[in-house]
């Protein structure tokens, strides 16, 4: 290792610690990638609950429109 003489960049002088930076690199990745994870399950469980909403409601619209059918086939007076 060379000693410092004068001006210049510590970094050119100074041990790199590469392994250090390294763990720290990884530890902060996995922290990125368990909060991915969380969020992508918050929006899957709020997909979930959307599709079955608009199957209550497609079921909804279905049922009215097989009702009045049914009241115009049996010849049932309707509101």
């Amino acid at each position: 290792m060379r000693k410092r003489s004068g001006g210049g960049s510590r970094y050119l002088y100074e041990p790199f610690e590469a392994a250090a930076r390294l763990e720290t690199h990884e530890r902060v990745t996995d922290e990125r990638w368990r909060s991915l994870e969380k969020r992508l399950a918050t929006i899957e469980a709020a997909l979930e609950r959307l599709e079955k909403r608009l199957w209550l409601a497609v079921y909804g619209v279905a049922a009215v429109v097989l009702a009045r059918a049914a009241q115009t086939f049996f010849g049932i007076a309707g509101g």
